[in-house]
């Protein structure tokens, strides 16, 4: 098993950042496009049309403004993402445990480079880019 650990900062609140972690609308401008909502058992996919992507997602933690997690099943990959935040005066720390992937091939290195590209995404959202 390859487990994927990647950590960020941010300048805005620990809120803030929850918030683009669990706003639908807000996710669709740094993820994809989605039907997700912050409530535990609640199935939902992220969509990308443009590459004919669909991910299946199952919220398994929900512990706000603290621990996001959820399942994140699509093409060859069964796995679970887990967001960890945490304030510390004016900086946002966030950490990304993407786990299950069978061996650091090409599925785990894709999610760690679309990952981190949908971070400097996010970061554009938040309006710190």
């Amino acid at each position: 098993m390859a487990d994927l650990s990647l950590d960020f900062q941010f300048r805005s609140s620990i809120d803030k950042v929850w918030e683009a972690l669990t706003d639908s609308a807000t996710l669709a401008q740094w993820v994809m496009e989605n039907n997700f909502q912050p409530i535990v058992g609640h199935k939902c996919q992220f969509r990308n049309e443009e590459i004919d992507l669909i991910v299946d997602s199952e919220v398994l933690v929900v512990d706000k403004p603290h621990k996001l997690s959820y399942t994140w099943i699509g093409g060859p990959i069964d796995t679970i993402v887990t967001w960890t935040l945490k304030q510390e005066g004016e900086t946002t720390y966030l950490h990304l445990e993407h786990t299950g992937f069978d061996q650091e091939g090409q599925a785990f290195n894709g999610a760690k480079y679309g990952w981190m590209y949908k971070v400097e995404n996010l970061k554009k959202v938040l309006g710190e880019a």
